[in-house]
Formats: C-alpha cells, sequence, structure tokens
C-alpha cells in the first residue's frame, strides 16, 4: 500500500511539472514586436557586412573594405593586427597590393551565428579562400572569423574581427 501512495504521489509531481515550467515561461515578460524586428533587421545589417567585408577583400577595394570598422576597430589575422580604418587600409595594401584582382580568387563565406544584444553583437562565420585554375577550383586556404560588433553612427562596424587559419598557411607569394 505505500508503495501505491509513494508512486501515485511522485506521478502526481511529474505531471505537475510541465504546468509549472509553462507557467515560468509565461511569467517572464514578451518582447515587444518592435524588440523583435529591430533585432532581426540588425542581424540581416551585419550579415550584409559579414558579406561585404568578402566582396570588397575580393576586389581590393581597401577603401570600403576599411569602413567596414569602427573607428577604433581592430583587425587581427595571419598577417598580424592593426587598428583604425586608415591603418587597416595602410596595412590591407600593404600585405596584399593595390593592382586589380586579376588571378580572380575569391572568399567563400558561410555558417553566419549571429547574436544581437542592443548596440553590440557577436558573429562568428567560417571562409574559404579560392583559387581558380585549369583543372578546377581550389580551396587553398580555410578558416573562421570570431567578431565582436558595434552600432556607430547608427551602422554597424567591427570592433574586433579576428581571422583564423584552420588549414595551412598559403604557399609563399599566394596573396588571399
Amino acid at each position: 500500500m505505500r508503495l501505491l501512495i509513494r508512486t501515485c504521489l511522485l506521478a502526481a509531481a511529474l505531471v505537475g511539472l510541465p504546468a509549472s515550467a509553462t507557467a515560468q515561461r509565461t511569467a517572464q515578460p514578451k518582447e515587444s514586436i518592435e524588440t523583435r524586428l529591430q533585432r532581426f533587421e540588425d542581424k540581416e545589417e551585419i550579415q550584409n557586412l559579414l558579406l561585404d567585408y568578402g566582396r570588397f577583400l575580393d576586389s581590393r577595394d581597401f577603401k570600403s573594405y576599411s569602413n567596414l570598422f569602427a573607428k577604433d576597430g581592430e583587425w587581427v589575422g595571419g598577417f598580424g593586427s592593426v587598428s583604425g580604418p586608415a591603418n587597416i587600409q595602410a596595412f590591407m595594401e600593404k600585405n596584399m597590393g593595390t593592382a586589380p584582382n586579376r588571378a580572380n580568387n575569391y572568399h567563400l563565406l558561410s555558417n553566419f551565428v549571429i547574436t544581437v544584444q542592443g548596440d553590440t553583437a557577436t558573429a562568428w562565420s567560417r571562409w574559404a579562400f579560392v583559387v581558380p585554375g585549369q583543372s578546377g577550383a581550389t580551396i587553398a586556404q580555410a578558416g573562421r572569423y570570431d567578431d565582436t560588433l558595434m552600432r556607430e553612427n547608427g551602422r554597424w562596424r567591427f570592433k574586433r574581427r579576428v581571422a583564423s587559419n584552420d588549414t595551412a598557411p598559403p604557399a609563399a607569394g599566394t596573396k588571399p
């Protein structure tokens, strides 16, 4: 008899759990539609920023590229690190040259994970550097980006972008 009572009490307690969990969920204040819409728009703008980064890098438009960074934004990668748009532009021009991308190499960008918290955000993504060749395209390098972003003058900018290689570095003379 005691076992039956304990089993009934345990069953009653288990049945009550989802109701209390639901009550806790509904007790939290619900975000407004405006807040949710703003976060959606912010994620879209940040995704466009991530894509513009690759587009400007591949076209060697380092002026536009550098303007994707906040006034004290920092780029950290295989060549070193540098801060501020003017310094980032000069750094990229020195390391990658100013000539057009006649090799037609390019970056593939994917797996965006974007988290927005007000006027700051973080993003994580993958990149692959593709080099066209006579027998087809080859992925020469691949890695990931770890980003800290901020809204500056109403626009999303990189506060800090860290580019990490998950493959061997490029052969001497190859410019990503």
